[in-house]
């Protein structure tokens, strides 16, 4: 499987060198309001969004916080297991990594004086392999050069929102 894959990536990496626009996308995800709480959906994947029940949500399914710590760990998994030990020609016999960060429930209700910014964004990355350590150290070298979440919070890019309202039957409350 692993040689099937390698071969996958080569071909692949053979036609994005001679075109390198072809390998550009456009991953999209859709949030809506369902039954009080997200629900996601990209391609043919959903998932369910919600918040802890101090900050008003129902705690029935994973926070974005949770998503985003989960998507940080989870390419540090799949893009080293995936994409990059083929690559480089590295066996890996396990891959676990364990993200984590601090958060403000405070922040979030808006209380003065606090941040409702996520701080100290932590991975930590736990390779099984029986691989030279030179070799290692090149895989996770291009990990932190190409994972794209890695680098979506490591160097923040602008993000543009828009805002729109659509008339609805709800009254406003305290009006």
């Amino acid at each position: 499987m692993a040689t099937l894959s390698n071969e996958r990536i080569q071909e692949t990496f053979g036609k994005l060198s001679a075109a390198p626009a072809a390998g550009r996308t456009t991953p999209t995800a859709v949030a809506e309001l369902v039954n009080g709480h997200a629900r996601l959906s990209s391609g043919s994947f959903n998932w369910e969004s919600d918040l802890a029940p101090a900050i008003g949500g129902g705690n029935l399914a994973p926070s974005p916080t949770q998503y985003l710590l989960g998507a940080l760990a989870g390419c540090a998994v799949a893009f080293l297991s995936d994409t990059l030990a083929p690559q480089f020609g590295v066996t890996l016999d396990g891959v676990h990594a364990t993200a984590r960060c601090q958060a403000d429930t405070a922040g979030l209700l808006g209380i003065p004086g606090t941040n409702p910014a996520l701080d100290r964004i932590e991975l930590e990355v736990t390779v099984r392999s029986g691989a030279p350590s030179a070799r290692l150290d090149q895989l996770f070298t291009a990990w932190r050069e190409r994972c794209p979440i890695f680098l979506a919070l490591l160097r923040p890019n602008d993000v543009s929102v828009s805002f729109s309202v659509e008339a609805g039957t709800s009254v406003p409350k305290g009006d």
